[in-house]
């Protein structure tokens, strides 16, 4: 049987872009998209029609009056966005065609770590890995970007930051959000890493994100100059940071 849902146009590769960032305050709206957020439809491609959005909010418990935050801010930016809810219940019911048929996946922040259990729970652990593969851009903030990697740092269970080690690993690497905001991230990113808890991987400081083709790193992109994203790597007992310079996008402040 056919999808219900008109088609998106899939990106040239399975594409990943982990953010932390994206969001702004609005000049008439609470909730605004910035650069990054529209860097990921630019990574879908889509120029002649308004891009077409799915946001998953499951991290912030599907939260109504953030979805109509989103709702507003995707509007006055043109694009077509729809929520995929899992509470009370799957708000479609067929997941895999609504996003298979989305230019792009927007996952908010939150709890990761209930994120990732809700999603394998109903099976879209698999879904989106058949979308990303179809070429729908996957993208999102915090625990919408730690959620594509191996695994990371989470405040998921309480204010001091544990690991989280199951992400749904599209791309084979350890994942820092909020790298210079939260005080707790990098050392305990690197701890992780050091002792082989871990893999190599990324990390971002707010307003900065990365992008993914297929499960390489091509560039770091930010909507905040003088912000920075870095590489870690396991070095004998020790993890070693190194600086990448992102590119700034258009809108930069």
């Amino acid at each position: 049987m056919g999808s219900r849902y008109a088609h998106g146009v899939p990106a040239d590769g399975p594409t990943i872009l982990a953010t932390s960032g994206g969001f702004k305050r609005g000049d008439r709206t609470d909730l605004a998209f910035a650069p990054l957020v529209l860097h990921a439809n630019e990574l879908a491609g889509v120029t002649s029609r308004r891009p077409r959005l799915c946001h998953l909010g499951t991290a912030r418990g599907d939260e109504r009056s953030w979805n109509a935050m989103m709702s507003e801010a995707a509007h006055a930016a043109g694009f077509d966005l729809v929520h995929l809810n899992l509470f009370p219940m799957p708000s479609v019911d067929d997941m895999a065609g609504l996003l298979s048929d989305q230019d792009v996946v927007l996952v908010g922040g939150g709890s990761v770590a209930n994120l990732l259990v809700l999603w394998r729970l109903h099976g879209l652990d698999r879904i989106f890995s058949e979308a990303w593969r179809a070429g729908v851009v996957l993208a999102g903030t915090s625990a919408g970007s730690l959620c594509w990697h191996v695994g990371g740092t989470t405040d998921s269970f309480g204010p001091e930051l544990r690991p989280v080690l199951d992400g749904l690993a599209f791309v084979p690497y350890s994942n820092g959000v909020h790298y210079d905001s939260e005080a707790q991230r990098r050392p305990l990113l690197e701890k992780l890493i050091a002792d082989g808890e871990l893999p190599d991987g990324y990390a971002t400081e707010d307003g900065v994100g990365l992008v993914y083709r297929g499960t390489d790193l091509v560039e770091a992109v930010t909507e905040i100059r003088g912000k920075a994203a870095y590489s870690l790597h396991r070095c004998g007992d020790r993890a070693v940071e190194e600086r990448i310079e992102p590119r700034s996008l258009p809108g930069a402040s």
